[in-house]
């Protein structure tokens, strides 16, 4: 029959553990199984030799035939804050007797998993495949790009302007509009992805630093909208 231990991280729950190890080796059997393994995992350390006599003496157990299973040699690993479970697995029923004559070094360790976890790791790969990264904006920009003076080449200034190439950033329709005493400036539009361009960082960077600057004295957002 099925046993189920909870709370193995604390002192009722080993106490518990120690009242179902009294007079036993192992958890179900005269062997170690599955069983030992899953409730050897739940409990954080060996039991008090004082306090839990037969279940420190179960944990040695345990721990020396899994050792056993490892040729490797282990060089300490320290774990730390992580919650203990606040569920204990339970206690599968004892193997039959053909089950329990396998030798002890063809422990499955990892082959345990329940039917529970099992959908619950392929609910997760599910939500992973079906998580598609979100497009990021795109804004439309109209700016005016003003020369230095009326003898400003305004097709070079178009030309050094629409030269700047940036991942996200493409130009658009552009149009010369008189300001007074024979000055021109031009109107541009553009489209940017948001999270790829920064506006300022085009103007500051770009439009108003050489060599560019040759030909654009300042330049002026006059409408910023999101698409």
């Amino acid at each position: 029959m099925a046993v189920t231990f909870t709370d193995l991280h604390t002192e009722a729950g080993l106490k518990s553990l120690e009242a179902f190890l009294s007079g036993k080796t192992y958890i179900s059997g005269d062997q170690i199984t599955k069983d030992d393994v899953k409730v050897y995992a739940a409990v954080l350390g060996k039991p008090s030799g004082d306090l839990y006599p037969s279940a420190s003496k179960w944990y040695d157990c345990v721990e020396a035939k899994l050792a056993a299973s490892f040729p490797g040699k282990a060089a300490g690993v320290g774990i730390s804050a992580q919650a203990p479970s606040t569920e204990a697995a339970p206690v599968k029923e004892s193997a039959p007797a053909a089950a329990a004559d396998e030798d002890d070094d063809d422990l499955d360790l990892f082959g345990d998993e329940t039917e529970e976890e099992k959908k619950a790791a392929e609910e997760r790969e599910q939500a992973k495949a079906s998580t598609k990264k979100k497009e990021s904006g795109k804004s439309s920009v109209l700016m005016d790009v003003k020369p230095w003076d009326d003898e400003t080449d305004m097709k070079k200034l178009e030309e050094a302007v629409r030269s700047v190439e940036l991942p996200g950033l493409l130009w658009g329709a552009s149009k010369l509009v008189p300001v007074g005493y024979g000055i021109k400036k031009m109107t541009i539009m553009l489209t940017i992805v948001d999270d790829l361009v920064s506006v300022d960082d085009l103007i500051e960077e770009r439009l108003t630093a050489e060599p560019i600057n040759e030909y654009v004295q300042s330049c002026d957002i006059v409408a910023f909208n999101k698409i």
